[in-house]
């Protein structure tokens, strides 16, 4: 269905560069992340930005939003030479910025959120709330979204908050739009949406900068591609005249002949190992059963809502389910929280490591060894040389990038802080890893390592449950596949019957 976008964005002038930033450097800590790079975007262009974690795009265009201050390097914006000092220097050159991690107030509501710093006033100087109540109603509903302007934005689900991210930006008068891994958190067709809303944002003259390591995407929407790497520019190349084996080559300096690396035999009459049994949990869940035998990967498969990570949180421990059995080695379990899972070798790799996972002001040692004080401390004695040694020793195997295990973890790249997380579990020597969406905002080296880590593991005999809202990921990496439709299993796919078609007629309630 076309969509009409509010009124507010106006751009007058088509064709021209919008934006030039040339000799932009940045240190931060002793690492040198931005060298030099040239970056330029047009009106009216989908300019994509593409690197590997840390290579330097978000601290880009962070100085480009006024959160960092550049070190060196001078910034144009139709032709002028400005200086951006702060996120208001940047809103009031037309910059808005869309950041992969979403910044919106929880405690606010959606239309607080869509007007903070910029409310309307009345004649005697209060807050217009009527106004803004109805400009909010009016922009949700432009945008397809049935939300209440005065829904607090914590009752959100994380698409629903991305969407409210992008109206926000929309809203700034807006000549350019940064937009940071924008599908992260969004289903096929709320993806199909937004790039009806890029169309029209581009007819109207908008620039947009687009930073994705979905290589579908970037072929889909963009006219041009600048590549990044250890925050040197590499290059920039026309969409239309590149491929994904060029980009993957200047992205990452060598070819990934093998991309998806699953090299084990399917498991099929193996040892059960985990087997849940009939679990509801009103409202959430109804009736699951399943089983994930030794050395499998079972993947999980579904739209944003149909339950994947609830169902993972109760086998957890970190929600409670209403009735059910789950059993471990074929005796029953009972699971009441994280530590009863932790204790029978099940461990649970959150969607969300920055707010449910990682320790971000603390280093990488103490996230990776928080789980073994019990080994390593003794009558109030540190044993500090095997906390050292099985930090290392994980260091070396996920190939964690990091200056120092005393780093803090919040100055890592996204795809290092997941192998950190992953590392915190494998030091429990787990029997059954629960990956949820391992490879969110993860880019394509990074994501071969994490392939190839899943692939050894479930050699020695580790059991994998995969969530995923990658089919290509999903599909090439699953021995089975569990495909969830509003709270329940609607059917368990086997390798000769997967394909993007046949799960998602599955996953829309086929």
């Amino acid at each position: 269905m076309p969509i009409t976008l509010p009124s507010f964005i106006e751009v007058e002038r088509m064709g021209q560069t919008l934006l030039r930033m040339s000799g932009i450097s940045k240190r931060f800590a002793g690492v040198h992340a931005l060298k030099g790079v040239d970056f330029e975007l047009e009106s009216g262009e989908v300019h994509g930005l593409l690197g590997e974690n840390g290579a330097g795009k978000s601290t880009l265009m962070k100085i480009l939003a006024g959160i960092h201050p550049v070190d060196e390097g001078e910034i144009f914006i139709e032709g002028n030479k400005v200086s951006i000092n702060s996120v208001k220097d940047a809103q009031t050159h037309g910059i808005s910025i869309i950041h992969q991690e979403i910044s919106l107030v929880p405690h606010l509501s959606v239309a607080e959120n869509i007007f903070l710093g910029k409310e309307p006033v009345t004649k005697t100087g209060w807050i217009d709330w009527k106004k803004m109540r109805e400009e909010t109603r009016k922009a949700l509903q432009q945008f397809g979204l049935e939300l209440s302007p005065e829904m607090p934005v914590k009752k959100l689900t994380v698409a629903q908050q991305q969407m409210i991210e992008i109206i926000k930006a929309v809203s700034f008068r807006a000549k350019m739009i940064v937009m940071d891994e924008p599908t992260s958190s969004l289903t096929e067709k709320e993806v199909e949406f937004l790039f009806q809303i890029i169309g029209q944002l581009k007819e109207q003259g908008v620039g947009i900068v687009y930073i994705s390591h979905r290589m579908n995407e970037l072929f889909a929407i963009t006219d041009r591609i600048t590549i990044l790497r250890d925050g040197t520019l590499i290059g920039t190349v026309r969409t239309e005249e590149t491929t994904t084996d060029q980009l993957i080559s200047m992205m990452v300096g060598r070819e990934l002949t093998q991309y998806y690396i699953k090299d084990s035999a399917p498991v099929s009459g193996g040892e059960v190992v985990l087997s849940v049994r009939n679990l509801s949990k009103k409202g959430v869940l109804n009736d699951v059963s399943f089983e994930v035998r030794k050395g499998e990967i079972l993947g999980f498969a579904g739209l944003v809502g149909a339950g994947r990570s609830e169902l993972m949180k109760c086998i957890f421990g970190l929600d409670s389910f209403d009735k059910g059995e789950i059993r471990i080695d074929g005796r029953p379990l009972t699971v009441r929280t994280p530590n009863d899972a932790i204790k029978n070798g099940i461990v649970y790799v959150t969607e969300n490591r920055k707010e449910e996972g990682l320790f971000l002001i603390r280093s990488v040692q103490y996230n990776i060894t928080i789980k073994l004080l019990d080994q390593f401390i003794k009558w109030f004695r540190v044993n500090a040389r095997f906390e050292n040694q099985k930090t290392r020793q994980f260091i070396n195997e996920l190939s964690i990038k990091t200056p120092s295990p005393d780093q803090e973890v919040r100055n890592l790249s996204g795809g290092n802080q997941q192998k950190v997380l992953i590392s915190r579990w494998l030091a429990t020597n787990p029997r059954v890893l629960i990956l949820d969406e391992p490879t969110r905002g993860v880019d394509v080296g990074a994501k071969a390592e994490i392939y190839a880590i899943m692939n050894r593991l479930v050699k020695e005999g580790v059991s994998i449950i995969m969530i995923s809202s990658e089919l290509p990921e999903v599909i090439n990496m699953s021995d089975r596949i569990a495909v969830m439709y509003k709270g329940g299993i609607r059917t368990i796919l086997h390798r000769d019957e997967f394909s993007q078609e046949t799960i998602m007629h599955y996953a829309t309630g086929g």
